[in-house]
C-alpha cells in the first residue's frame, strides 16, 4: 500500500516521491525466502537478507533455551512474540500513513500498541521526510530484502 502525501502531512511528516521504487517478486522455498530481482537484461533469484542471516547465525544459545524450557513452551513464546511483532509493525505502518491506531482489547494487541508507541516517541520523532514504505532493496547477485521505511532521519538519508 502506497503512502499518500495527505496521510503523512496529517502526522507532520511530508511524503516525497524521490525515487521510483519497484517491488521484487517474493517466493518461499523450503521455508526460506527468495526474491526475483532485475539484474540488467536478466532476472536473478537471490536469497533474502533474513535467509542469509539465519543460515550464518550461531543457534546454540537458542537451542539450549528451547531445551531448558521445553519445546511446547518455547513454541508458545515464539508464536506469541511473532504475533506481537506483526501487530506492532502494522501499528507503526498506520502511524506513518496517518491512519488511526487503536490498541485493541487483547494482550497481543495492547502489548504491540505499547511497543509501537515507544518507537514512535523515541525513534520516529526525528524522521523529517518519508520517501517510501515497504521498499525492496537489492545487493546485486547476492541478496535482497524489504525495508520498512526510507527517508530522512536526523537530516540524513536513511534506510529504516
Amino acid at each position: 500500500m502506497k503512502i499518500t502525501e495527505n496521510a503523512l502531512k496529517s502526522k507532520g511528516i511530508p511524503y516525497v516521491q524521490k525515487y521510483p521504487y519497484s517491488n521484487f517478486n517474493k517466493t518461499i522455498k523450503d521455508g526460506k525466502r527468495f526474491y526475483t530481482t532485475p539484474d540488467g537484461a536478466l532476472t536473478k533469484t537471490v536469497p533474502s537478507v533474513t535467509t542469509v542471516l539465519s543460515a550464518t547465525k550461531d543457534m546454540k544459545h537458542l537451542h539450549a533455551w528451547r531445551k531448558r524450557i521445553g519445546e511446547a513452551k518455547a513454541q508458545q513464546i515464539t508464536q506469541e512474540s511473532a504475533n506481537i511483532g506483526t501487530v506492532m509493525h502494522s501499528s507503526l505502518e498506520k502511524h506513518v500513513k496517518g491512519k488511526e491506531r487503536k490498541p485493541g482489547s487483547n494482550f497481543i494487541h495492547q502489548k504491540a500498541h505499547t511497543m509501537a508507541n515507544v518507537i514512535i516517541d523515541n525513534g520516529l520523532t526525528d524522521v523529517s521526510e518519508v520517501w517510501g514504505s515497504e521498499i525492496s532493496l537489492l545487493y546485486p547477485e547476492l541478496y535482497a530484502g524489504t525495508t520498512d521505511l526510507v527517508g530522512v532521519y536526523k537530516d540524513q538519508p536513511t534506510i529504516m
